[in-house]
């Protein structure tokens, strides 16, 4: 079967052996599961570009050549028709969705299937091979034996015509078939994980051909930086009605997000209950109940039946997006007892809701915190929970979906205090990436420590700090360790923050410490001992020449680096603390928080400490 690189440049002959051109690009038709090839492209005479029918003037193509079947004179030039697409210009090189494997993926080459004259477009080529074929055939044949030698063969990668998608044309010109999985078929989330994967023209370009609900629920979907990003690019209109048809508490997130003046339009564009709604949860602070909880809930009177309410429920509508409580208020909205979807359904229709609904009511507060809650839903396994006020009047509910959010979010955090990896575009990139910072990361020590031996060598300051540079890896081993500390502190105590905790922290650090300066003046003495005897013997015996001598100084200088050494070490261990002070801080932030910046921070700043230390110690030894 042949690629659409192995046949652009091949030649276009008429029948009477005449070359009329050179193959330029194909069309196809767009409404069909798999196209068949309905137009010919070439430049003439002149390189003046042509187009031809398939159907009515090719003969055949044998491989190297398209053969026409009349004489060139006789040829009635063709124009690309509206559901029609050229497969070089449009298709080649260029974004597509495969809405199979749910991402984006560039086209390297497009296989073609040939049935006598009849030519159809399989799929797009997105693998390596197709970048070797479009580069030159033979490193293609390369690739391919290279492969063979180490029984790893280098296989196709070809996306179906009926899984893929465009991102570069109006979507709504391209009329498939109803066996074309399209965007508009797919989940919220899965539109939502390929849009995140397109650039910014793209990302707006297809947003727009999603229908008004599906839009919604796509960027209710979005990270939060995308879902600024497409608000931005859209006009103010089209992006009112669309925060006007999400979730409320969705809405307000995108929109608290948002500059002032940008949030204050977008805002009296919608209807007043809209934006009532809106405004009534843009109020409470973020990662709190009330930032995450929904206005929308079904509330109805202790006095009322069940038949009545069912029948509000009816006549709402679209305003009850989730309905898995019914709550009981009065008249003042005060919350006063709550039954589930199921037992209205069971009970009779007279039945009155004050003889079903839980009086004993688990509720929060909309100030109380958003993991809290999550953790209050999690536990007893609600679909929502009521948010209320300290009058007990019901304010809005948080459901089970946000609640998932939430524990999301924090696990994204403790992966992100941790330095894990959340993921890249490709597993074999992400891989790398993943490797790359675990290498940077345990080996930071070393590599800090090899650059600084090569600035000292450089400046010749080896022989002053030669002892410190010995005792070196040692302190930015104890740096490192601190801050792996520091960071499991975060992530173990990270949703507290009292004096109490704080201080079992200090004192156990204290503790850690005084371990390590008892360590540490333990090894000083016994080294200084034991080489002040050795050196009494050795001069006592035969003296101390050559290289002998050069040992013994090195050994003095690491004995006079030590003190310097270990008190930078202690320095470091009951300062530790301060690192998590300082992350829990950034975390409170909404900030990002980086394990391997922090660690390289304070190993710096370690180094700095003994160096100086022991150049002070070199100058009180010489004075």
């Amino acid at each position: 079967m042949p690629y659409l690189s192995q046949m652009l440049a091949r030649p276009v002959v008429d029948a009477d052996g005449v070359e009329v051109g050179k193959i330029n690009d194909l069309a196809i038709q767009t409404g069909e599961v798999f196209p068949r090839i309905t137009s010919v492209a070439f430049r003439g005479p002149s390189r003046t570009p042509l187009m031809v029918s398939w159907r009515k003037y090719v003969s055949e193509y044998d491989g190297s050549r398209v053969l026409l079947n009349t004489a060139s004179h006789n040829i009635r030039f063709s124009y690309l028709q509206p559901d029609e697409l050229l497969l070089a210009r449009d298709l080649m090189n260029k974004q597509i969705v495969d809405t199979q494997g749910l991402k984006v993926v560039r086209v390297n080459d497009l296989k073609i299937s040939q049935s006598g004259k009849q030519l159809r477009l399989l799929g797009a080529e997105v693998g390596a091979l197709g970048i070797l074929r479009s580069l030159a055939p033979w490193l293609e044949k390369a690739a391919c034996n290279i492969g063979k030698i180490f029984r790893r063969p280098l296989e196709e990668n070809i996306i179906a015509w009926n899984y893929m998608d465009l991102v570069d044309r109006d979507l709504s010109a391209l009329k498939l078939s109803m066996t074309h999985k399209r965007l508009h078929e797919l989940h919220p989330a899965d539109v939502a994980d390929i849009l995140e994967q397109l650039d910014p023209q793209q990302r707006i370009k297809v947003f727009e051909h999603l229908d008004a609900q599906q839009a919604a629920e796509t960027m209710s979907e979005l990270e939060e930086e995308y879902q600024t990003d497409l608000i931005d690019d859209m006009r103010d209109s089209d992006a009112s009605l669309l925060l006007a048809s999400m979730d409320p508490d969705d809405a307000a997130d995108i929109i608290g997000d948002l500059p002032y003046e940008k949030a204050e339009k977008l805002l009296w564009l919608m209807g007043v209950q809209d934006s009532r709604r809106i405004r009534s949860l843009l109020g409470y602070r973020e990662k709190t109940a009330g930032g995450i909880m929904t206005p929308d809930f079904v509330s109805v009177l202790e006095d009322m039946t069940v038949a009545q309410t069912i029948e509000k429920l009816r006549a709402g509508g679209d305003d009850y997006p989730t309905v898995n409580y019914i709550y009981m208020v009065n008249a003042q909205g005060i919350l006063l007892g709550a039954l589930s979807l199921r037992a209205l359904v069971l009970a009779s229709p007279e039945t009155k809701i004050h003889e079903l609904a839980e009086r004993d009511l688990i509720t929060a507060g909309p100030d109380e915190d958003q993991e809290e809650i999550a953790d209050i839903i999690s536990k007893y396994g609600f679909l929502a929970l009521p948010i209320v006020d300290e009058n007990k009047k019901l304010l809005g509910i948080v459901t089970v979906d946000d609640a998932l959010e939430v524990m999301e979010e924090e696990h994204s955090e403790d992966l992100q205090i941790a330095g894990a990896s959340s993921g890249g575009q490709g597993d074999e990139q992400g891989n790398v990436g993943v490797l790359f910072r675990w290498f940077l990361r345990r080996m930071m020590w070393f590599v800090i420590w090899a650059v600084l031996v090569l600035l000292i060598v450089m400046a010749g300051g080896l022989e002053l700090f030669v002892g410190a540079l010995a005792l070196a890896p040692f302190v930015l081993l104890i740096a490192d360790n601190s801050v792996s500390f520091a960071v499991s502190d975060l992530l173990n105590y990270s949703g507290s923050s009292s004096g109490v905790t704080l201080g079992r922290l200090f004192r156990r650090n204290l503790i850690l410490t005084l371990a390590v300066a008892i360590l540490g003046l333990l090894l000083t003495l016994a080294l200084s001992g034991a080489l002040d005897a050795n050196i009494d013997a050795l001069y006592a015996s035969s003296g101390i020449t050559g290289p002998m001598a050069v040992t013994i100084a090195l050994v003095y200088a690491v004995e006079a680096a030590c003190l310097p050494a270990v008190i930078t070490a202690c320095l470091v261990t009951i300062s530790s603390i301060l690192v998590l002070i300082y992350g829990r801080r950034r975390l409170d932030k909404d900030k990002e928080l980086s394990n391997t910046g922090m660690a390289f921070v304070i190993m710096l700043g370690a180094l700095a400490v003994q160096f100086g230390l022991t150049y002070l110690v070199q100058i009180m030894n010489v004075m």
